[in-house]
């Protein structure tokens, strides 16, 4: 089909449908030969041939060698100005005979086209026409082509502008390309020629078909990029139609997918080649140029988003959805084809640098007084979403080391470079120790040469860390008085850097806010008592601006951690007294959002916890009733002397449980006011310390005992008022919880781990204003935690801040669990445990578990068990960041970590208890063990309590006969977690399906785990017998395996006996003796006072005894032991003695008194007859 046509036989008659499908040039010259014939009568209408007419032509035109090349420019001029190649038209011989041409070509889609031969029969004909034109034919080629997909283009009627094209436009789209690809396989397609035909209709050009000849290879967009000589057209160009493709993108259509690819192959190629290391130098133009294009390409797009961020765009608005989808091109999915190449990093480093010093128009004063509203929480979603994924290529350490770069070089947008900070600490844990290193370093560098730079610089970085909570950074006070309020500080080098720090916090005063200049006064730096006239200027300069501000430092708290929402205003008057005539009057308190009150009450505690630990006065008491007189006796005094009720008679048991009748979340001292107990307790010794020292007016403590003597007399109208809660806070209690179920979504959305940290700083801002805490709150380490186990407090409105809390936890818990096991849920329980565990939170917290755990635990359902034990699995996790715990009453001789107190909150003393207790302790474990299955084993066995994990081992020993058998290690048992996550969980099964699982049983045979002959004890003892789940021949044959053959063969080392039955009867006194003494024998006791006649265990402990000291009498002594110098009772009771405190006072007489009577006591039932 190379060959030309021949023409026909002239004889030959042709129809109207013949004639239109013969060439154009033969139409031309048929027609001319008709007029010939016309005009020429002499031949009497005979047609000539064709090669008469053109030996005739010849013979009447004899031109010269200038007249043949000015006729055949003519002739080219002519042809070029009458071509129309959309119209040319191809004849070929056979079936079908129909005329072909390039857009009937184009439009061919079913099943009958010829491509192959069509665009052959293309091909032939271009070369005959370049032929003729005396153009290349690779030229014409592209002239075609080009002509033919501005045609496709423009087939579009929809509005412009437009980057996306419509079904048939592609459909035609492709069948151009078929022809463009054949075309270049037989070298007739010239790609310069072609994209400078682009450039010329550039405007209507559609984005889709540039990309369709990317991904085709016709012609790649670095060619037509570089084929254009104005970079700045070009960039424009580009730019807008990126814009114009995110746009469309984030539309509902049906090319969402389409323009998704589009931007995914703009971008790569873009990265490629604008932050490639080495250039490819093969191109046609310099490789300066076309890098230089990309990155203006990308810094365009970036910049306009930005501009749209700082408008204020609403969520939804078409600008919203292009910068959502630009900023997506940050995934690091994206770049997995080129991840191979540093492109992607070092993109992600230019555009942190650019966003970074975006419009930098903030001053470092506009920093100070702004930068609160620049926290994470605060931060548009888009901008922070913006960082995490530029955190996700980048490490913690290039991330610092970028934004130190941009701060000691470049101008810089302070409100994007604190929001960067507080995201970074929020979403990455590993920065935070990076960011307090690097505002080391700068202070170092500023204190060592005076700069002043750097000295602002740490300041806003701490600052703006500090904003983001305890579990971030230390609080602003906390770091303060670290870096300067010690000999070691930064400024302790010499005058000259004390004269720099306070020439710098001098110069910030005017800007400063009040809580800053706070931190300042209360605690202030380090000063040798010579430079003393340096702190007290700056003192007296921070007082004023807080007098101006009318904020007054007088009313702060003692033990004052700067975590209140609001500043504190200055006071004057007669309503200093308002709180306390308020008591007195109304007998109740401020409510307590109030923050003056909030911060008194905790100045008040905990002046009682250290005046309970020390026996004296606290000093910030003394120091505040001769320093700050005005704060001490108009809040602290009227705190500390809040009336209470002069107890008549014993409060009746079980107040403040389940079975009291008091409402679920509202404690009865809530309900009724608080009573003076018959004995003093620490708050009343506290006061009459204080008024034997002087330090209450006698006018005020007589009216003090006066309002207690009274207000007994009205405690349903307190009760009354105390229930009002103000509607102001439901709207912060509405945001939390809007929060919360925000992070549900993330947390059942794998894909949305990342996001995570994101969604729990919102979830801890939100948190703040429930509570009324501010930025500021400090960390929970310091003050033990007081808690009543038998009556835990907590106010309304903390309780349901709470219950939300621990509601959606437990409801997360369970959503993430259908999807996913514990150790691939990613770090969201940890986080939101991180959250509960403030220090203004954590009391509230553990009142309310004890309140559920320890006295509503029947109710709670199976999903509130697993939630709460895996709660206490985090919560053992951070043990080391948590206070400790002092439980009353009685206070015990040391603090129990957090873990720990699980383990006094679940008893095993009735059938109920113990099936809470193993419920509670077979989700623990089997979640400690799905979670942390990848890490160390010392990780593991850190967040599970061992009392716990020996409560487990007793109550499945107890339970389940086949458990006493030898444990089969061959038993590929699974783990019963997901079982444990279904609505009807079947406990029983569960907790055998753990005891079997190769995993636990090595966890429960580690040393300090393992149950013990001591421990069997102790817990057998605190068995109620009338309400066991055994009966007593079950109980009795328990005993008997439990001694006789389980602890008694069992060797020392894992806690038995070494089969000596008198260690064991020994053990079982010692331990019966310990337990009559103990504080668990008080809740057995109507009379807690009665310490020897308290003991009111199981009995049947003392008949395994009796059985085991008449084997003993009447046995032989067992082989490989001496015989015994005495009776064992006479051994424990010296070995006792030996172990009290030696000496001849009165308290080390009584004690060995105490324990004469006890052994008197145990020694009587053992030896009857």
């Amino acid at each position: 089909m190379g060959a030309r046509a021949c023409p026909r036989p002239m004889g030959r008659q042709r129809g109207p449908e013949a004639e239109r499908r013969r060439p154009w040039f033969v139409r031309n010259m048929s027609a001319s030969r008709a007029r010939g014939a016309t005009s020429d009568p002499g031949h009497g209408g005979r047609r000539r041939a064709w090669v008469e007419l053109l030996a005739g032509r010849v013979k009447r035109q004899q031109l010269g060698p200038e007249g043949e090349q000015k006729v055949r420019g003519s002739a080219v001029r002519l042809l070029r100005s009458h071509l129309n190649l959309g119209d040319l038209v191809l004849e070929v011989d056979g079936p079908p005979r129909e005329p072909l041409c390039l857009r009937r070509l184009i439009d061919c889609d079913g099943p009958g086209a010829h491509t192959d031969l069509s665009s052959s029969l293309i091909g032939s004909a271009l070369r005959d026409q370049a032929a003729r034109l005396g153009v290349p034919a690779a030229v014409l080629s592209s002239q075609v082509v080009a002509s033919g997909l501005v045609q496709v283009c423009e087939a579009d009627a929809g509005p412009p502008p437009k980057v996306l094209m419509m079904p048939d436009q592609r459909k035609k789209l492709s069948s151009l390309f078929e022809i463009a690809q054949n075309l270049l396989a037989q070298s007739m397609f010239s790609r310069l020629s072609f994209c400078q035909e682009l450039w010329k209709v550039q405007n209507s050009l559609l984005l889709e078909a540039v990309w369709h000849l990317h991904v085709q290879n016709i012609v790649s967009l670095q060619e037509l990029l570089e084929s254009h000589a104005d970079s700045q057209a070009v960039v424009a160009w580009l730019s807008r139609d990126l814009r114009l493709l995110c746009e469309q993108t984030e539309a509902p259509c049906q090319h969402a997918d389409v323009a998704r690819a589009m931007l995914s192959d703009f971008v790569q190629m873009l990265v490629l080649r604008g932050f490639q290391k080495n250039v490819d130098v093969r191109g046609t133009v310099e490789p300066e140029w076309m890098s230089q294009v990309a990155v203006a390409v990308l810094e365009r797009m970036l910049a306009s988003a930005l501009e749209a961020l700082a408008a204020g765009i609403q969520e939804g608005s078409a600008a919203h959805k292009a910068v959502s989808c630009w900023f997506s091109v940050f995934s690091g999915h994206m770049y997995r084809s080129i991840i191979s190449t540093e492109s992607p990093k070092r993109f992600f480093c230019h555009t942190l640098t650019q966003i970074l010093t975006y419009k930098p128009v903030l001053k470092v004063s506009d920093a100070v007084q702004m930068q609160r509203e620049w926290s994470f929480a605060r931060t548009p979603p888009l901008l922070s979403g913006l960082y995490r994924r530029l955190f996700v290529i980048l490490s913690p350490e290039e991330l610092v080391g970028c934004l130190q770069e941009v701060l000691e070089t470049r101008e810089v947008n302070w409100q994007h470079v604190l929001s960067c900070v507080s995201t970074l600490v929020i979403c990455l844990p590993d920065a935070q120790q990076l960011v307090n290193g690097w505002v080391s370093r700068l202070l170092a560098h500023a204190f060592e040469s005076c700069d002043l730079d750097s000295m602002v610089l740490a300041f806003l970085v701490a600052r703006q860390a500090a904003l983001e909570g305890p579990a971030a950074f230390p609080s602003y006070a906390a770091w303060f008085q670290a870096a300067f309020g010690s000999a070691r500080g930064y400024h302790s080098c010499s005058k000259k850097a004390l004269v720099f720090l306070f020439k710098f916090l001098s110069d910030l005063v005017p800007f400063e806010a009040p809580r800053y200049l706070q931190v300042h006064v209360l605690h202030p730096p380090l000063v040798p008592s010579k430079y003393r006239a340096l702190l007290t200027d700056y003192v007296a300069l921070a007082r004023t601006r807080l007098a101006d501000l009318k904020v007054s430092i007088e009313n702060m708290g003692l033990y004052e951690d700067l975590s209140s929402a609001g500043d504190v205003t200055e006071n004057h008057g007669p309503a200093l007294l308002l709180p306390f005539l308020l008591n007195l009057l109304f007998f109740s308190v401020l409510p307590a959002w109030s923050q003056p009150h909030r911060q008194t009450s905790q100045d008040v505690e905990k002046a009682i916890m250290v005046f309970e630990h020390t026996g004296k006065i606290p000093a910030a008491v003394l120091e505040a009733s001769i320093f700050r007189r005005s704060y001490y006796l108009s809040h602290f005094l009227p705190a500390l002397l809040t009336p209470r009720v002069v107890s008549t008679r014993r409060r009746e048991r079980g107040a403040g449980s389940a079975e009291s009748g008091v409402p679920v979340g509202v404690s009865p001292k809530s309900c009724l006011p608080s009573q003076l107990p018959r004995v003093p307790d620490s708050r009343a010794v506290l006061i009459e310390s204080l008024r034997r020292a002087e330090k209450i007016p006698p006018s005020l403590y007589s009216t003090y005992r006066q309002a207690c003597s009274t207000v007994r007399e009205k405690p349903e109208d307190a009760a009354s008022r105390r229930e009002v809660e103000p509607s102001c806070a439901e709207e912060p209690l509405g945001l939390l919880t809007t929060a919360l179920r925000e992070l549900r979504a993330s947390v059942t959305d794998p894909t949305q781990h990342d996001a995570l940290s994101a969604q729990m700083a919102v979830i801890s801002e939100q948190l703040r204003s429930a509570l009324g805490l501010s930025e500021d709150d400090s960390d929970v380490e310091g003050a033990p935690v007081q808690l009543s186990v038998r009556a835990p407090e907590l106010q309304p409105w903390e309780q349901r801040v709470v219950d939300l809390l621990l509601t959606s936890f437990c409801q997360n818990l369970m959503a993430a669990s259908s999807v996913a096991p514990p150790d691939r849920q990613g770090p969201w329980a940890a986080h939101f445990v991180r959250t509960l565990c403030r220090r203004r939170l954590l009391p509230a917290l553990l009142s309310r578990l004890c309140q559920l755990l320890r006295h509503q635990g029947p109710s709670l359902s199976a999903s509130h068990v697993v939630g709460l034990a895996a709660l206490a699995v985090h919560l053992g996790e951070s043990r080391s960041a948590l206070p400790e715990v002092h439980v009353r009453p009685p206070t015990p001789a040391r603090g129990l970590p957090v873990p720990e107190l699980f383990d006094i909150l679940l008893p095993c003393r009735t059938q109920e208890s113990s099936a809470l207790c193993l419920k509670f302790c077979t989700a623990a474990i089997s979640y400690s063990l799905c979670k942390f299955s990848s890490q160390s084993r010392d990780i593991l066995y850190s967040c599970l309590s061992p009392g716990l994990i020996k409560k487990f081992q007793f109550i499945v020993f107890r339970w389940f006969s086949e458990a006493r058998d030898p444990p089969s290690w061959e038993d590929p048992a699974s783990s019963p977690w997901r079982p444990l996550c279904l609505p009807s969980a079947d406990w029983r099964r569960a907790a055998l399906c753990l005891w079997k699982q190769r995993t636990s049983r090595e966890l429960l045979q580690r040393e300090g785990l393992r149950l013990t002959y001591r421990d069997w004890l102790q817990l057998e003892l605190e068995i109620q017998p009338e309400v066991d789940s055994l009966s007593d021949t079950e109980r009795r044959d328990f005993h008997q395996w439990a001694i006789h053959q389980h602890f008694l063969p069992a060797p020392s080392a894992t806690g038995g006996c070494d089969g000596d039955l008198e260690v064991a009867c020994a053990t079982l006194v010692d331990v019966l003796m310990d337990f009559c003494q103990s504080s668990r024998s008080y809740d057995h006791s109507e009379n807690s006072d009665l310490v020897v006649g308290g003991c009111t265990g199981n009995r049947d402990i003392f008949s395994r005894l009796q059985e085991m000291a008449a084997d003993l009498e009447q046995g032989p002594a067992p082989l490989g032991h001496a015989a015994p110098r005495g009776h064992f009772l006479f051994g424990v009771f010296c070995r006792r003695l030996q172990a009290l405190a030696r000496g001849w006072d009165v308290a080390s007489r009584l004690q060995r008194q105490r324990e004469l009577l006890m052994c008197k006591r145990e020694t009587s039932p053992t030896t009857a007859p």
